[in-house]
């Protein structure tokens, strides 16, 4: 189980537009701004990723850089990248479905094409969002068994921008008697 103010899992991938990713070098000077999709076959995921795409300048106004991560290979990702029009916001793939886990991410299974008419891998996980310190401790995190009801980035933009002024710590922290 995560825990807030500790340490996260380390996370190295490739980028769809060349490079790579990992946690512990590429953080903002304020943190990253981990968003995990389904993948391609996911309209949902796409709708949310192109409000993420369009908020990153603001994400980076702060100093959080961004990142979308699937187990999708690269040509479902550079698919989705795409399909968003993405010129902002970054794209991990190749995810291992054993980091999703490690990451405290719902695995599910193929349930054929999807609404769009997409093949649904035949395992996946479920969507995630992560605000990672530059210290790689984990500051919030929102995990989700389904595609729907997501949080939303104007309002992680609203928290962050509380908590820095407030100088807010991570809370959920506590793991002791209860």
């Amino acid at each position: 189980m995560l825990i807030p103010r500790k340490k996260t899992p380390d996370l190295s991938l490739p980028l769809v537009n060349g490079g790579s990713f990992d946690l512990t070098n590429d953080a903002g000077p304020k943190g990253t701004v981990l968003s995990f999709y389904r993948g391609l076959h996911c309209p949902i995921c796409a709708t949310y990723l192109k409000e993420l795409e369009r908020l990153t300048p603001e994400f980076e106004e702060r100093g959080i850089t961004t990142l979308a991560i699937s187990s999708d290979g690269v040509e479902r990702a550079s698919d989705m990248a795409k399909k968003i029009e993405a010129t902002n916001l970054r794209f991990a793939y190749d995810l291992p479905l054993s980091e999703a886990r490690d990451w405290g991410l719902y695995i599910s299974t193929s349930r054929g094409k999807t609404s769009i008419g997409i093949e649904e891998p035949a395992l996946f996980s479920e969507p995630g969002l992560f605000l990672v310190t530059p210290e790689q401790s984990l500051y919030y995190m929102s995990v989700q068994t389904m595609p729907f009801v997501r949080p939303s980035f104007k309002e992680l933009l609203g928290a962050i921008d509380f908590a820095q002024k407030n100088d807010y710590p991570a809370r959920g922290e506590y793991q002791g008697e209860v």
